[in-house]
């Protein structure tokens, strides 16, 4: 999964700069069109995958202030 979404990111960073040169260059519509897929694409699938790779395993209790974790935080003072 983390070589996979390492080369996702560079596709997706090669198809951005792609569509910069393709827009300044060659046809401006079509730039657009592709610099917009690259950010939907970036956002819609990119990053829920990277959230689920990073967030698989581990508790939501853990990160969260409750009366424990605050007992816990006095504690260690």
């Amino acid at each position: 999964m983390k070589r996979f979404l390492k080369l996702f990111f560079l596709a997706l960073i090669s198809t951005l700069i792609y569509g910069i040169y393709y827009k300044t260059e060659v046809n401006f519509a079509a730039g657009e069109r592709i610099i917009g897929f690259t950010v939907l694409c970036g956002a819609f699938v990119f990053m829920p995958l990277f959230l689920y790779h990073r967030w698989n395993g581990k508790q939501l209790k853990d990160y969260t202030l409750s009366e424990e974790n605050l007992k816990k935080m006095r504690e260690e003072k």
